[in-house]
């Protein structure tokens, strides 16, 4: 059982940056596919981004391509989201989840679980305007 802790969430106006961390507890996270999702207020969870067990294959959603990038690091078992141009509409909680596959294809699953196998709890951005 692969456990997620995000981290660097909270406020920031619009316009501004944060970046997201997310670490596992167990080096198979080298071997897993990773995603970042949120959840606004009433809404519902939303696919944000994707990254491939290598680094080698990022996905984005339309909403953030071009403003947020999804990396890795897997020497110290870690996921980041680089998050930039914040707008109040990405004002969410962000959560990470893993994929006990190498390469995820986030187009084949939909809500509540995304097809993933591991859930973080979850981090909140709140993007003032």
């Amino acid at each position: 059982q692969v456990q997620l802790v995000e981290s660097g969430g909270g406020l920031v106006q619009a316009g501004g940056s944060l970046r997201l961390s997310c670490a596992a507890s167990d080096r198979t996270f080298s071997s897993y596919a990773m995603g970042w999702f949120r959840q606004a207020p009433g809404k519902e969870r939303e696919f944000i981004a994707t990254i491939s067990w290598s680094g080698g294959i990022t996905s984005y959603a339309d909403s953030v391509k071009g403003r947020f990038t999804i990396s890795r690091d897997n020497s110290e078992n870690t996921v980041y989201l680089q998050m930039n141009v914040l707008k109040s509409e990405d004002t969410a909680v962000y959560y990470c989840a893993a994929k006990r596959r190498k390469t995820y294809y986030y187009s084949a699953y939909g809500p509540p679980d995304y097809g993933m196998d591991y859930w973080g709890k979850g981090t909140l951005v709140t993007v003032s305007s």
